[in-house]
């Protein structure tokens, strides 16, 4: 039940010093983190007769610094490097001892940090609610307590309690920091550089595979600056472009693949060394763990957010990283890939964890004008709430790993798990169906 304030997919942080970071504009009528300016390459139809089959020698391109286009062979090729992709680069160079390289337009993702939960209900339904989920999570063998308002009120003293509060306790739970994580998996994946098995290729967005005219495999993946031949597999681990970048990577293809994936941008507001109040927990309303219901601003109508159409929803989420520093969140919106800030949302978020923090009241935000950052994100979502996780049918050796929405960071290393199996041939140790592409895309 981690916080989903990471925004691993995009990270764009504000504020008066740091620079935000945007979506370039691209080869079609989308932004992508993956796809980048124009080209007139083929997807494809290019047809191979032949592909290297050595193994690398070490090859490790990332930063900025320009490179002439050449070509690599892996075993796999992972395009996309949020915490899933590289999660999965980590469980193969781990797992086997097959080479592996990430592809990225841009840098691997950055976020937020917290420790522990605790998921706040305020009226009698929330509270009642609450004690059917500790009594799921007691049935499932984790360990969750519910709370009433005066225990509560022990644990985080700046919180407002009243007597229709209660709260579920999940001791267990934490909320991981993106950059930290994505730092120690990165760490782990470079120990396998010398021995040729692992390259990471940043800044250098895909713009096609390569099928065999014998086999009709995809055999590699073409990038502005290198061709990535693959002998065994080929991971889309996009987020919330995998469907885009596939929809443009097949559109001469006969293969019909449709992934409804779509970005759920998200806005995080950051106060830097806050010391008016402090939280110790990471903490959640009720609403937040639904990703269909939770508090609508003023002007967004209740069927919007059931209809899935352009919504936008606050729920308060809080928690205090280790240089603290106090994250609020969390808004929920669609609205395309733009990742700007918007100040009416920063405030509705803001006003909404005022609601649950009196002392919040006695200085407006302004106050913190100079210390504040915001970041925005866009989280890969899915409208049955279930990432896409299997091959592709039609092609057997690509594999899909997306719409994690805000659990890319818990549902990582499952991830990772499930698709080398796969990848490998590994008899399943969970049952895969309901995330299967199949029925779904």
């Amino acid at each position: 039940m981690a916080l989903d304030s990471a925004f691993c997919s995009l990270p764009n942080v504000h504020n008066d010093a740091v620079p935000s970071f945007r979506n370039r504009s691209c080869s079609f009528a989308y932004q992508s983190s993956l796809l980048g300016s124009k080209f007139n390459g083929r997807s494809l139809p290019l047809s191979i007769r032949k592909t290297p089959s050595s193994r690398p020698g070490p090859f490790v391109q990332s930063g900025s610094n320009p490179v002439c286009a050449s070509h690599h062979t892996f075993d796999v090729v992972v395009i996309g490097a949020g915490i899933i992709g590289l999660s999965i680069a980590r469980q193969l160079l781990l797992g086997s001892d097959l080479s592996v390289a990430v592809v990225d337009k841009a840098v691997p993702c950055s976020g937020a940090t917290g420790a522990g939960s605790l998921l706040i209900g305020r009226n009698p339904e929330e509270v009642d609610a609450l004690k059917r989920r500790v009594t799921l999570l007691h049935d499932a063998g984790l360990r969750a307590e519910y709370l009433s308002g005066s225990d509560l009120l022990l644990e985080e003293p700046d919180l407002l309690v009243d007597k229709d509060t209660g709260a579920a306790f999940l001791p267990d739970d934490y909320q991981l920091d993106a950059q930290r994580a994505v730092a120690y998996i990165q760490k782990v994946n470079k120990n396998f550089t010398s021995e040729g098995r692992y390259a990471e290729i940043f800044h250098d967005p895909v713009t096609s595979l390569l099928r065999s005219d014998s086999s009709g495999e995809v055999v590699a993946v073409k990038t502005f600056k290198n061709t990535l031949y693959s002998k065994k597999a080929i991971v889309v681990a996009a987020g919330c472009w995998s469907g885009s970048l596939m929809h443009d990577l097949l559109r001469e293809s006969e293969v019909v693949l449709d992934i409804p994936v779509k970005p759920r941008k998200g806005h995080l507001l950051v106060l830097e060394n806050f010391d008016s109040l402090y939280v110790n927990h990471g903490l959640m309303e009720a609403g937040y763990v639904n990703h269909q219901t939770a508090t609508l601003l003023p002007r967004i109508s209740t069927s919007e957010v059931f209809d899935h159409g352009k919504s936008l929803s606050v729920s308060m989420t809080a928690t205090m990283d280790f240089m603290g520093n106090l994250l609020l969140g969390s808004s929920r919106e669609f609205s395309g890939f733009s990742t700007e800030v918007e100040e009416s949302i920063v405030n509705s978020i803001w006003n909404r964890a005022m609601e649950f923090f009196p002392k919040l009241r006695e200085r407006p935000l302004s106050d913190f004008i100079k210390s504040r950052r915001v970041r925005t994100g866009l989280r890969p979502y899915m409208p049955d709430g279930k990432p896409v996780i299997g091959p592709v049918p039609g092609l057997p050796n690509v594999f899909l790993a997306t719409g994690h929405e805000g659990g890319g960071l818990s549902m990582a290393l499952g991830t990772a798990e499930m698709v080398v199996d796969m990848v490998l041939g590994n008899p399943e140790k969970v049952d895969t169906a309901s995330f299967a592409v199949q029925g779904r895309c």
